[in-house]
């Protein structure tokens, strides 16, 4: 557990707030912490590294984390990344709901169940939702705590509705950009044709990488190595596998190659940085 604990005394207006919203424009590096509160991480623009318990993730625009109390997690090598923290806590609803149901974060066996991906139509809605949770946060009267937790509650619903596995997004339901977020994802262990790719899904090469560039602050394959990397990470951390073995998993048919890639990344070539990290727990 990390020393530096985040108190919802700092963050909450009163004792009786249940839920409140916390904007990151930008989110600057911040070091290893937990809360004594929940939170709802939600990602507009640009990119970081967001580290939670232990396991990387190269976040971009759509990403999305759902944050218990006890979870351990931090922001480096940022990039203009800006997001909004929905923070709450359980113990104060005032309202009768299932909310394990629409937080998986506090569902039973949900420890792979709190990274996501947010469609292009959900980031819409959802930032609809957000500003009017934002704006009833600063509201004095009786009843809007009530109403702040309704909002979260749909914010909840909405979010169930338009997430996705960062791997898995719905084919033709989602943007272009979500769907190429997706099959990058989906292709960690394997050559990814983006010429294919643009002519399947009948769009245009160079205005795709002006897009991606200006929404995410990287190039195509600048993300991609970097979800490579992460994926390495979490390889080497909890798997016997030889380094060589951990390469071809990771879309390095050359070892060597890799571990070049790897040090200029971590700062540390793959046996030296394992042996660093032995015993690192993820989720």
């Amino acid at each position: 557990m990390s020393g530096l604990v985040l108190r919802k005394s700092e963050f909450f207006i009163s004792p009786q707030q249940s839920v409140a919203v916390a904007g990151r424009y930008p989110q600057p590096a911040f070091a290893e912490h937990s809360h004594d509160f929940c939170e709802l991480i939600l990602v507009w623009r640009g990119n970081g590294l967001h580290k939670l318990n232990g396991r990387a993730y190269r976040i971009t625009r759509g990403d999305l984390f759902y944050i218990r109390a006890e979870d351990v997690h931090s922001y480096a090598s940022v990039n203009d990344l800006v997001l909004q923290n929905i923070i709450w806590c359980p113990k104060r609803f005032q309202l009768a709901f299932d909310w394990p149901a629409v937080i998986p974060a506090e569902a039973p066996g949900a420890a792979m169940s709190r990274a996501w991906r947010l469609s292009s139509q959900g980031m819409t809605q959802a930032r609809s939702i957000i500003n009017q949770l934002e704006h009833e946060n600063h509201c004095p009267d009786a009843f809007s705590h009530t109403l702040s937790e309704t909002l979260f509650l749909q914010l909840l619903i909405a979010l169930r509705r338009y997430r996705y596995r960062p791997d898995r997004a719905r084919d033709k339901e989602e943007s272009v950009l979500d769907l190429l977020i997706a099959h990058l994802s989906a292709s960690l262990d394997c050559a990814f044709d983006l010429d294919a790719f643009c002519a399947e899904n009948r769009c245009s090469e160079r205005v795709l990488r002006q897009q991606f560039r200006q929404q995410t602050g990287m190039s195509i394959n600048h993300y991609l190595r970097q979800l490579r990397i992460c994926h390495a990470q979490h390889l080497l951390q909890q798997s016997a596998l030889r380094v060589s073995e951990v390469a071809m998993r990771c879309g390095f048919e050359d070892s060597n190659y890799f571990s070049v890639v790897f040090a200029r990344e971590t700062g540390l070539t793959p046996r030296p940085w394992r042996q660093h990290h032995a015993g690192a727990g993820a989720s």
